[in-house]
């Protein structure tokens, strides 16, 4: 992996720092890294968050079908009534 680093200065707090020098012990990598994965993580969750349906947005999908086609409802409506009918015990109906 090829990039510049540039140095800069945190604080911390003791607890905090404790849990950096833990991770980095565990994974093997230096605070650094440590942080510079935190940091990523909590970049890709923040566009993750960004990219989420309101919860009328998401009402609003499943009103519409949910991106499920008229088509395969229908298929995998009768592909559950067959299984359901295959597992039915003999003196059932």
């Amino acid at each position: 992996m090829s990039y510049s680093l540039v140095r800069t200065s945190v604080s911390l707090d003791r607890g905090t720092l404790e849990v950096l020098a833990a991770l980095a012990t565990k994974w093997s990598v230096s605070k650094a890294e440590v942080m510079r994965r935190a940091i990523r993580k909590a970049k890709e969750d923040a566009d993750s968050e960004d990219k989420r349906l309101s919860p009328l947005q998401g009402m609003e999908w499943l009103q519409s079908g949910g991106g499920v086609t008229l088509e395969e409802g229908t298929e995998f409506k009768a592909s559950i009534q067959a299984e359901r009918r295959a597992k039915r015990l003999w003196w059932e109906p």
